[in-house]
C-alpha cells in the first residue's frame, strides 16, 4: 500500500535577490513498511525532500498524496494534525526542551493531541533502553542517551511513519549503532521509516536506497525484497474520513498551556521578574493613586456634607465709593426681623438661621482656649448636620431668654476636658459662665480653619449678653426643594431690598451664595484630581505592558528552535498562540496581585505617616487587576502571533 505519494516535487528558497533551488521535479512513492534511506552530498536537496515528505515545509509546487490524498493544499493547522496523529520526527541535534525531564520531553506531542495518549512515555523510555534515566534533563544524558529520548518522542502517538534526519550525525560510532538498530526494529513492528544520512555504512540498514544530486533522485534501489505489512487502515480512515482537523480552541488544553507558560517563566527567572517588576510598579501605583483620590473625595463629601444642603448663605457685601471699598456690612446692616421675615414670607423655606461670631478666651479651671464663639439659632444643628453626638442642642425658648447654654466642639473639648465628659460643667467665655449642654460631631479642618475649634451659643444671648452686637453677620437659609434654589435666592434678595428700601446703587450689596455650587464646584475639581492621579497611574501600567511586549518579544527570538520543535511534534498556530499569550497573561496577573498588596501597603503608610486621606475600594482594585490582565493580553497579542506564524523548518534552523 502506498502511504506517500509525490510528483513533480519543486522547491525554490527566495534569498533576497537571488532564487535558490533546492529540489527540481522530484517524484516519489513509499510503501507501507519501507525503510527508506536518501542519500546524497552536503546540497543535494535530500534535507529539503525529508522536511516536505515530514510536513515541516511546503513545496514551492508538486503533487503530494498521503494515503491516497492531495494535502499539498491543506492549510498550516490542518498539517499540524497530521504531524501531530501520524507522523513521528528524529533531528540530528536531538532537540528536547533543555528544563525538562525525558519523561516530559517524550510526552512532549500529548500536550497538542486532541485525543487520550496513545503511549505511556515510561514504557516507551524503558523499550528505548533508559528506564534508569527517566526523570533526568537532557544536560544529565549523553548525546546517544538523547536522541533515544527523541526516539521515545516520535512514538508517543503510535505514528505511522518515522522521519528521521541525520539522527545518528552527532553520535559516537558506538552509539550510532544503538540508534540504527532501535530503529530498525520499529521498522520489524511495522513502522514505515525514511531516514536522511550520508554515511553508507548507516544507509545499508535501510530496505531501499534512495540517491540524491542537484535536487534530483538519481539512484533509487531497493537493497532486500521484505516488507512490512502492519494494518494501519483505523489511522488512514482519519485521513479519509477529514477527522484530524484541530478544533480552534481545546478547553482541555488550557491545563497543559497554563504548565508550559509557567514552566517557561521560571526557566529565565531574571527577565520574568524584571516583567512582574513593569507591571507591579503600574498596579501599585493605580491603587495608591486612586486611593488618594477616593480619600480626598470622600474627606470632601465629609466636609460638604457638615456645610448642610440646599444651603443660601445670605451676607453683606462691601459697597465701593469713589474707588475705596467699604467694609462688608456698613451699608445694608440685617437683623432677626430679616430673617423672620424670610422665613414667613418666602415660599419654599424650610427653616432660617441668623448667626453672629466672633472670637473669645474659654476658661475651665486651670486651662484656656482662644477659640471662635458662634451665636445662632436653635434651626442650625438640623441646617448644618451639627447635631450633638453628647447632650443636646439649645432649644428656641433658650434662645428667646437668653439662657446661658453652651454646645462645644471637639478641638475644645480636648483642649480644655481632655479625657474627662464635659457635660453639666461650667466653662467661662469672655469671663461670664456658661453651662456645657452638648458636644458637636467633628466636623474636620477646611484649608487653614478647623471647624471643629468653635463653641456655640444662643443668637440672643451671643447678641445682647457676649458680643454686644445688633446686627447679625449672616442668615442661613435652608430651602425645600433644591431645584428651586435660584428661584428662593431672588426673592429673598428682592424682600430684603424692599425691606431695607435700599437704592439702586445699592442693591449690589446683598450677597446671596448658593452652597449647593460651592458644593458641585468643590466634588468637581476632586472628581478631577482623581483622574489625574488616575491616569498618571494608568500611564506607568500602560509603560509596564509595552516592556511585557519588548520582553515578549525577546522571548519569542531566544525561543524560536523551541516553537519549531513544538510545531513539528503537531503544535498549530493557535497552540503557540495561545502558549505565548498566556506567559504574558501569567505575568501580568501575578504583577498585579503583588501590585495589590504593594498599593495597599503604600495608601496605609501615606494615610499613617503623611496624614493623607486614602481609601482603598473593592472597585480600584477590580480596575487595576483587570487593567493589568487586559494589558497582558493586549501586548501578547504582537509577540504571541509572531511566534505561532513561524515555520517550522525555519525555526527549527535558527541559529
Amino acid at each position: 500500500m502506498k502511504i506517500i505519494e509525490i510528483k513533480d516535487i519543486y522547491k525554490t528558497y527566495y534569498l533576497g535577490e537571488f532564487d535558490v533551488p533546492a529540489l527540481n521535479g522530484v517524484s516519489l512513492e513509499i510503501e507501507e513498511g519501507e525503510f527508506v534511506s536518501i542519500m546524497g552530498a552536503s546540497g543535494s536537496g535530500k534535507s529539503t525532500l525529508l522536511h516536505i515528505l515530514g510536513l515541516l515545509d511546503k513545496p514551492t509546487s508538486g503533487s503530494y498524496k498521503l494515503e491516497g490524498r492531495e494535502i499539498s493544499g491543506f492549510s498550516d493547522d490542518e498539517l499540524a494534525t497530521l504531524r501531530n496523529k501520524f507522523l513521528g520526527f528524529v533531528f540530528q541535534q536531538f532537540n528536547l526542551l533543555p528544563r525538562t525531564s525525558a519523561k516530559e520531553n517524550a510526552e512532549l506531542p500529548l500536550i497538542y493531541s486532541a485525543e487520550k495518549k496513545s503511549a505511556d512515555a515510561i514504557s516507551l523510555l524503558k523499550k528505548v533502553g533508559l528506564g534508569k534515566r527517566i526523570y533526568h534533563k537532557p544536560n544529565e544524558l549523553s548525546g546517544g542517551q538523547q536522541q533515544r529520548v527523541a526516539i521515545a518522542r516520535a512514538l508517543i502517538n503510535d505514528p505511522m511513519l518515522i522521519f528521521a534526519d541525520e539522527p545518528t550525525g552527532n553520535l559516537d560510532s558506538k552509539s550510532a549503532l544503538e540508534i540504527i538498530e532501535i530503529l530498525k526494529e520499529l521498522n520489524n513492528s511495522g513502522i514505515t521509516i525514511v531516514m536522511v544520512t550520508h554515511e553508507p555504512d548507516l544507509a545499508s540498514a535501510a530496505s531501499r536506497i534512495i540517491t540524491m544530486q542537484d535536487g534530483k533522485i538519481i539512484s533509487d534501489k531497493s537493497v532486500t525484497q521484505k516488507l512490512k505489512t502492519k494494518i494501519v487502515s483505523e489511522r488512514h480512515s482519519y485521513i479519509s474520513k477529514n477527522h484530524f482537523l484541530h478544533p480552534v480552541f481545546k478547553l482541555k488544553s488550557v491545563g497543559s498551556y497554563f504548565f508550559q507558560a509557567v514552566r517557561a517563566l521560571l526557566s529565565n527567572k531574571t527577565r520574568s521578574v524584571l516583567s512582574i517588576l513593569g507591571v507591579l510598579i503600574g498596579v501599585a501605583s493605580v491603587i495608591a493613586m486612586l486611593a488618594l483620590g477616593t480619600g480626598a473625595k470622600e474627606d470632601v463629601e465629609k466636609r460638604i456634607s457638615a456645610m448642610g444642603s440646599n444651603l443660601l448663605m445670605v451676607r453683606s457685601s462691601s459697597r465701593r465709593v469713589g474707588g475705596v471699598s467699604l467694609e462688608a456690612g456698613s451699608v445694608t446692616r440685617f437683623t432677626i426681623e430679616d430673617a423672620n421675615e424670610i422665613k414667613e414670607k418666602i415660599p419654599g423655606v424650610d427653616k432660617v438661621a441668623a448667626s453672629v461670631s466672633g472670637r473669645g478666651q474659654v476658661v475651665y479651671q486651670g486651662k484656656n482656649w482662644n477659640t471662635q464663639i458662634q451665636g445662632t439659632s436653635e434651626d442650625y444643628s438640623d441646617m448644618r448636620n451639627s447635631r450633638p453626638v453628647k447632650g443636646r442642642f439649645f432649644t428656641k425658648n433658650e434662645t428667646l431668654t437668653r439662657a446661658k447654654v453652651v454646645v462645644i466642639g471637639q478641638t475644645v473639648v480636648k483642649e480644655l476636658f481632655g479625657e474627662k465628659d464635659p457635660l453639666g460643667e461650667f466653662i467661662k467665655i469672655r469671663r461670664i459662665d456658661f453651662h456645657v449642654i452638648g458636644i458637636l460631631p467633628t466636623k474636620g479642618s477646611t484649608g487653614w480653619r478647623d471647624q471643629d475649634d468653635i463653641v456655640i451659643i444662643p443668637l440672643n444671648t451671643a447678641m445682647y449678653r457676649l458680643l454686644g452686637k445688633e446686627y447679625v453677620d449672616s442668615i442661613d437659609v435652608q430651602v425645600t426643594d433644591a431645584n428651586s434654589m435660584d428661584e428662593v435666592s431672588d426673592k429673598i434678595k428682592k424682600l430684603i431690598i424692599a425691606l431695607h428700601r435700599l437704592p439702586e446703587a445699592q442693591k449690589d450689596t446683598v450677597d446671596i451664595r448658593n452652597m449647593a455650587d460651592i458644593q458641585e464646584t468643590m466634588s468637581a475639581t476632586v472628581k478631577t484630581f482623581s483622574y489625574l492621579l488616575g491616569s498618571i497611574a494608568f500611564i506607568s501600567l500602560l509603560v509596564g505592558g509595552i516592556g511585557i511586549m519588548n520582553i515578549m518579544l525577546v522571548s519569542v527570538t531566544e525561543r524560536t528552535r523551541e516553537i519549531g520543535l513544538r510545531k513539528a511534534v503537531g503544535a498549530d498556530n493557535n497552540d503557540i498562540l495561545f502558549q505565548f499569550m498566556i506567559e504574558s497573561v501569567v505575568i501580568c496577573i501575578l504583577g498585579g496581585i503583588i501590585g495589590i498588596t504593594l498599593g495597599s501597603l503604600i495608601s496605609v503608610i501615606l494615610s499613617k505617616f503623611a496624614g493623607w486621606s486614602t481609601s482603598i475600594s473593592m472597585s480600584s482594585v477590580l480596575l487595576a487587576f483587570t487593567f493589568s490582565v487586559a494589558i497582558g493580553l493586549i501586548f501578547g497579542i504582537w509577540p504571541a502571533k509572531k511566534a505561532s506564524q513561524l515555520n517550522p523548518i525555519e525555526a527549527l534552523r535558527y541559529e
